[in-house]
């Protein structure tokens, strides 16, 4: 199922952080923008990998035993204790909506054991999300807090988290010595 866009819709979108951003939960960050709209938006951050294995932070009944699987990933500081599956391919077509070309979402409890189990490739697991109520996330935009790049699957799932940014940056013809730095944001 192909998600409904508004026309000013940014999503979906990559949104990068300025070096202003003063918030530790965006210093740095590559957000997924998957929804926006006057009612505000939605994004999960790409770029903050955990340690801890996804089969350890959830709790399934009847229990699963995964010996490895996929990390856990931080989408944002929003309800954190909400998960979301990212796919780079179709896996089940009921349980997950098209963001993007290549790219999907949900947050089905049966996909997850599968996503856990079989770990398809292009997968992440991420928890929380990154949340702006109305007019915010514009706001944010026309005070320089975010750069916005095309979205694009490879930057996203095929480059190291503590690279992306810098890669994503580099997209737009610029590096992070070229950005200026003026007033602190959030």
């Amino acid at each position: 199922m192909r998600a409904q866009r508004e026309s000013s819709s940014l999503a979906p979108t990559l949104l990068l952080s300025m070096p202003q951003m003063l918030d530790e939960n965006f210093e740095r960050t590559v957000v997924l923008l998957c929804d926006h709209s006057a009612e505000g938006a939605f994004g999960l951050i790409l770029n903050r990998p955990t340690t801890t294995a996804a089969a350890e932070a959830v709790a399934f009944d009847p229990p699963i035993e995964v010996h490895q699987g996929p990390l856990l990933w931080t989408g944002g500081p929003v309800e954190p204790q909400r998960g979301w599956i990212l796919l780079g391919q179709p896996v089940d077509e009921d349980a997950q909506t098209q963001i993007a070309p290549d790219l999907y979402i949900s947050t089905s409890i049966e996909l997850l054991r599968k996503v856990i189990q079989e770990t398809p490739v292009r997968t992440r697991v991420l928890t929380g999300y990154a949340g702006w109520g109305p007019g915010q996330l514009d706001q944010e935009l026309a005070a320089s807090a975010w750069l916005t790049v095309d979205v694009d699957p490879v930057l996203i799932f095929d480059t190291p988290a503590d690279e992306m940014w810098d890669q994503a940056l580099r997209r737009l013809g610029t590096g992070p010595g070229s950005l200026q730095v003026g007033q602190g944001v959030h």
